[in-house]
């Protein structure tokens, strides 16, 4: 299986710039997007010609904020919005079940808009793992993919000291990275390059810092301990455009 992830910061605004076309090339089993913005009757169509044979919607309470949106080949045996979770009503989660799996297609906050908003996060961070690890003990493999608006490690940005007083890249937000680490899950990116560096996935729209490769790693794909053997690869995508994100994936022998 190839599950691919992006954050579009906008779907109708991608889709106008008709950059979905990749999709029908890169042939995904799976594609989790977020912060899609929209409604379900606001998204264009047809994205692109890929055969999905299924689709989710997670849209925010919030018009034109936030929200998450899954295709997939296959049809998945359950599908859960995770409300005890996103309990503001951000579509920010979905869960799907297949094959003793849980995958999630994740839109974590961003907490750099105030102290109540960086304590949000820290809280949705904490009961999603407490979720997660629920389901580890039922004998569930999980895969969590999307936009955790942190970087974890000082080679994960491009300047790390200007950036530590900074929410996604505070040490309270780094070290739930390190937890989740601790209790049994890889980033796979990391497992498959090792230290390799200068590889990011978001660049703001100032300055030109895309061009010069000024960015930030805050898109992932983790999985439990369970499913290493399973890892053949992992990916980031810089050359796609179309939104502030590039897109970032696996391959998972399922």
């Amino acid at each position: 299986m190839k599950l691919i992830s992006w954050n579009v910061n906008g779907i109708r605004a991608v889709a106008s710039k008709n950059a979905f076309t990749w999709v029908d090339e890169v042939k995904p089993d799976v594609l989790c997007l977020q912060e899609i913005k929209a409604e379900a009757h606001q998204i264009p169509e047809p994205l692109f010609q890929h055969p999905f044979t299924s689709k989710h919607i997670n849209s925010a309470s919030k018009k034109g904020y936030s929200g998450t949106m899954s295709f997939s080949t296959r049809m998945f045996e359950k599908t859960d919005t995770a409300l005890h979770i996103d309990h503001t009503q951000e579509g920010r989660i979905l869960e799907h079940h297949f094959d003793n799996i849980a995958l999630f297609n994740v839109y974590f906050p961003n907490g750099q808009q105030s102290e109540e908003r960086l304590a949000h996060k820290m809280k949705f961070y904490s009961d999603f793992l407490a979720h997660t690890e629920a389901l580890r003990k039922e004998g569930k493999g999980i895969i969590i993919c999307g936009d955790v608006n942190t970087a974890h490690r000082e080679i994960d940005l491009t300047h790390p000291k200007a950036n530590e007083d900074t929410s996604g890249f505070l040490p309270i937000e780094r070290a739930w990275i390190d937890t989740l680490l601790e209790k049994g899950y890889i980033d796979t990116f990391r497992h498959i390059h090792g230290d390799k560096t200068e590889c990011y996935s978001w660049w703001s729209y100032r300055a030109g810092a895309r061009e010069r490769n000024v960015g930030w790693r805050i898109d992932y794909f983790f999985i439990s301990k369970e499913l290493e053997g399973q890892l053949k690869d992992a990916f980031i995508l810089p050359h796609i455009y179309g939104s502030d994100h590039c897109p970032v994936g696996i391959e998972l022998e399922c």
